[in-house]
């Protein structure tokens, strides 16, 4: 396993995260998916508090050292007083004492991003997290996130990045690494809409580049994010059997021909699926406003 530098600072983070978001309901597998990665090198898992997985993560790690922990406070909860709450609830949940990565989670334009990062900065200040990243902002968003900043830096920006969704490719990668600010690829495989019918023959086309490697093309796919300079993948911990698959990306190198061959593969504003899935989110974060979660 090797390791990349997070944004500007010295944290080395496995090339390859664990992700926890829709985990199947067989915690058992789940812990079994955990454990296998982290005895592969994998050192960087992510949660957040509307997945539902914290108390999870929480009791999968405890007694392990040595792990980088990340979680993510809800868009309706980036009010100043509510992001330190959320903070609390989260280390009480993870049973740790600090946060390696705290992340807001998604854009909210409804509350001002100074108000937001003013209590991100004092939870900095206070040591109950690590380091600051924000989750599906835009290069717009983001500038006005770093913007807002007084004293710390924005070190990441999660976003959906795959071979079908790659509009962070057409102004935003090349800013954040301006700015030195890590890219978290959730989704690698497209919520697997890359494994259906519509997009056989694209499949078809990375297996056969894949042959010459003896890998899958959901290894490709994934080695094909782990090789882009400021991306980690984050690969969902729902089996052992599908997380071997996964650290088996990390066992090899794609060379820099088949690197462009599978660039070419997709145009590079492709979000297929992408609208659908921000108006699902969209919904969601106005339905949890009105809920007050």
């Amino acid at each position: 396993m090797e390791y990349k530098l997070l944004g500007s600072t010295k944290e080395r983070l496995s090339e390859l995260g664990i992700g926890t978001w829709q985990l199947s309901r067989n915690r058992e597998e789940n812990e079994k998916a955990i454990n296998l990665a982290l005895d592969s090198g994998v050192n960087f898992i992510d949660t957040a508090e509307i997945y539902g997985t914290e108390n999870f993560v929480g009791k999968v790690i405890a007694g392990k050292r040595d792990l980088f922990i990340a979680t993510k406070v809800w868009a309706t909860h980036f009010r100043y007083e509510a992001v330190i709450k959320s903070c609390d609830k989260s280390l009480k949940n993870l049973g740790i004492r600090q946060i390696g990565l705290y992340q807001l989670h998604w854009p909210n334009s409804g509350i001002s991003i100074k108000e937001t990062m003013r209590a991100m900065e004092k939870l900095v200040y206070d040591g109950k997290i690590r380091y600051i990243g924000v989750s599906n902002f835009s290069k717009e968003e983001l500038k006005s996130a770093l913007e807002a900043m007084s004293k710390y830096d924005i070190v990441s920006n999660q976003v959906e990045y795959n071979i079908i969704q790659r509009v962070p490719e057409m102004n935003l990668i090349d800013y954040m690494k301006k700015e030195k600010i890590t890219l978290l690829a959730y989704s690698p495989f497209a919520h697997g809409a890359i494994f259906r019918k519509r997009y056989r023959k694209l499949v078809g086309r990375i297996d056969l580049i894949g042959k010459n490697y003896g890998k899958t093309a959901g290894q490709m796919l994934l080695r094909w994010l782990m090789q882009k300079d400021i991306v980690i993948p984050l690969t969902k911990a729902s089996n052992p059997q599908h997380m071997r698959e996964n650290l088996a990306a990390a066992d090899f190198n794609i060379n820099q021909k088949d690197m462009k061959i599978m660039d070419g593969l997709t145009p590079m504003n492709s979000n297929a699926g992408l609208s659908r899935f921000k108006g699902l989110i969209g919904g969601y974060v106005r339905l949890r406003s009105a809920l007050r979660f």
